[in-house]
C-alpha cells in the first residue's frame, strides 16, 4: 500500500501532473507561468444595480478615484439629486482607497473590524468635505467589500487582481509580407519585353530614320525643273473698256495669250519674258484710257443728276456780280461783300452796307446759387470707429439737399444737428433733426433720410447715439 502511495501520481502521470501535461522538465512552469496573473495592488471591481438588475460592471484598471452623480464627466451617471453631480464615492488619497458617504446614502460593507452598516459606521468614520458637501469618510483595504445605495441606484464593489495586459495585436505574416510578396515577377519581366518589343517596332514605324537623305543639290534642281514645268498665266480681260485703243490692246494680248497658251510643251524663259512686257504695256495702255477724261466730264455724262439752269438765278435781283471790283449781293441781301485788305481774299469779308437785319444775340444760361455743407465735430455716447468717415462721405448728398432747397428759396442758409440712433449692427434706426435754424423743412427731411441710409460699423451692445452738426452756406 505504501509503495503504491509512492508510485504514480493518481492522475497515471509521474509526479502526479495532471493530464495533458506531460513529464519534461520546465513543462508545468511554463503553464502555471501562462495563467499568473499580473502582480501589484488590487483595483476596485464596481457593479451597477438598478430595479433590480445589474445593468454595468466595470474594473477600474487605472488606479483612480471614481465618481458619481448627474454629470457627463462622472464615471458612473446617475439619477439622483441627492448627491452632487461629481461626487468622489471611491476617493484615492496616496495609495489608499477611502469610502465616501452621506447621510441620505445606506448599505453595508465587509472591514477587517467585520461587516458594518453605513450608519453604524458613522460614528468611527470622520468627517470630510468631498465635492462641497460634508461627508464621512472609511479608509478601504484590499479585503473590503460590500454595496452602498444611492438613490435607486446600488453599487456593488470589491478589489480584485489587476487583470493582464492584453498582447498587442498583430497581422499575419502573409498579409505583413506587402505589395512585392504577391507580385508575380516572371509574368511581370514577360509583360515589360513584350510592350518593349511592340512599341519599338510602332516607333520605327513611324519614325524618319529610314528616309533618304535630301541633298542641297537636289533641292535646287528640283525648283528649276519645277519651274521650267508651270503653265502660263491666264490673262483675264475687262467686262468693260471705255477707249477703242484699250479694247484693241485687249484683245490683242488675249490672242497672243491664246496663241501661246495653245502650244503645247513648256515654256522658256524667252516666252516668259515676253509675256511679262506685253502685260505690263497692257495695264499701262489701260491707265492712260481711264485717265483721258476728267472725273467732272465723266459725272455731267451720267444721267443720274439733273440738270439745273445757273443763268436765270444771275440774272435775277438776288444774283451776284463784280461790278467795281466788290461783290454785290442782290436786294434780297442788301449788302457789299469787298474782299480782304490783305491779298484780296475772303478774310475779311464784311457787311458794310445794305438794310439787311442782324443777327440774334447767343443764348446764355443763368444758373442759380449753389451752396455747400460744413460738417462739425461730431459726438458719440459709445465709440463708434468709423463715424467720422461715414459722415464725411454723405457730404455730397447733403450739399444736394441744400442745392435742391436754394432752387425754391435763394436766400436760405442756416444749420440743423441731426441726433442719430445706431443699432449694435451698425444700421440707423432714427434720424430727429434738433438745433434747426434757417432751413426749410423739405431740406431738413431729405437730410435726415441721407442719414437713415447711412451703414455705420456695428458699436455692439445697446447701440450708440451720434450728434452731426451740420452748417450750410451760399457759394459765391
Amino acid at each position: 500500500m505504501t509503495q503504491g502511495n509512492m508510485g504514480p501520481g493518481a492522475h497515471g502521470q509521474p509526479g502526479g501532473a495532471p493530464p495533458g501535461v506531460g513529464g519534461r522538465p520546465g513543462q508545468m512552469t511554463a503553464v502555471m507561468r501562462a495563467v499568473a496573473q499580473q502582480a501589484g495592488p488590487k483595483v476596485l471591481r464596481i457593479g451597477v444595480v438598478q430595479g433590480g438588475r445589474v445593468i454595468e460592471e466595470r474594473i477600474i484598471k487605472q488606479r483612480g478615484t471614481v465618481t458619481v452623480g448627474q454629470s457627463e464627466k462622472a464615471v458612473f451617471v446617475i439619477p439622483a439629486t441627492t448627491v452632487p453631480a461629481q461626487f468622489k464615492l471611491f476617493e484615492l488619497i496616496g495609495n489608499d482607497y477611502y469610502l465616501n458617504f452621506l447621510d441620505g446614502m445606506g448599505g453595508r460593507v465587509a472591514l477587517a473590524t467585520g461587516i458594518s452598516d453605513l450608519a453604524g459606521l458613522r460614528g468611527q468614520a470622520k468627517r470630510a468635505n468631498v465635492s462641497g458637501a460634508n461627508a464621512y469618510q472609511v479608509r478601504l483595504t484590499e479585503e473590503a467589500r460590500g454595496k452602498v445605495i444611492v438613490g435607486d441606484t446600488t453599487f456593488l464593489f470589491q478589489f480584485v487582481a489587476p487583470p493582464p495586459p492584453q498582447p498587442r495585436p498583430q497581422l499575419p505574416l502573409a498579409v505583413k509580407g506587402g505589395l512585392a510578396s504577391q507580385i508575380d515577377w516572371d509574368l511581370t519581366i514577360i509583360a515589360a519585353f513584350s510592350f518593349l518589343l511592340h512599341f519599338g517596332i510602332i516607333g520605327a514605324m513611324y519614325s524618319d530614320w529610314m528616309d533618304p537623305i535630301v541633298t542641297d543639290e537636289f533641292n535646287v534642281q528640283a525648283l528649276v525643273d519645277l519651274t521650267k514645268n508651270v503653265p502660263p498665266p491666264q490673262i483675264e480681260t475687262p467686262a468693260e473698256t471705255s477707249t477703242a485703243p484699250a479694247a484693241s490692246a485687249t484683245a490683242a494680248s488675249t490672242a497672243q495669250a491664246s496663241k501661246a497658251a495653245g502650244k503645247s510643251g513648256p515654256v522658256s524663259d524667252k516666252q516668259a519674258a515676253a509675256l511679262a512686257a506685253q502685260a505690263e504695256q497692257m495695264q499701262m495702255q489701260m491707265l492712260a484710257a481711264f485717265g483721258g477724261n476728267t472725273a467732272v466730264q465723266g459725272a455731267l455724262n451720267r444721267s443720274d443728276i439733273p440738270p439745273a439752269d445757273l443763268s436765270g438765278a444771275a440774272a435775277s435781283n438776288s444774283g451776284v456780280n463784280n461790278a467795281g471790283g466788290d461783290l454785290h449781293l442782290g436786294t434780297a441781301g442788301g449788302g457789299t461783300v469787298r474782299p480782304g485788305s490783305a491779298g484780296g481774299g475772303l478774310a475779311g469779308i464784311g457787311n458794310s452796307g445794305g438794310g439787311g437785319g442782324g443777327g440774334a444775340g447767343k443764348e446764355q444760361a443763368v444758373k442759380g446759387p449753389t451752396g455747400d455743407a460744413q460738417i462739425g465735430a461730431t459726438t458719440a455716447s459709445v465709440p463708434v470707429s468709423d463715424a467720422e468717415r461715414v459722415v464725411a462721405g454723405l457730404r455730397p448728398r447733403f450739399r444736394n439737399c441744400y442745392n435742391k432747397g436754394l432752387a425754391q428759396d435763394p436766400g436760405m442758409a442756416g444749420g440743423v444737428t441731426i441726433v442719430t440712433k445706431v443699432a449694435p449692427n451698425g444700421e440707423v434706426t432714427a434720424a430727429d433733426a434738433s438745433n434747426n435754424s434757417g432751413l426749410s423743412p423739405d431740406v431738413v427731411a431729405c437730410i435726415q433720410r441721407v442719414v437713415k441710409n447711412a451703414q455705420f460699423t456695428g458699436p455692439g451692445g445697446s447701440g450708440s447715439t451720434i450728434n452731426i452738426p451740420i452748417k450750410f452756406l451760399q457759394q459765391h
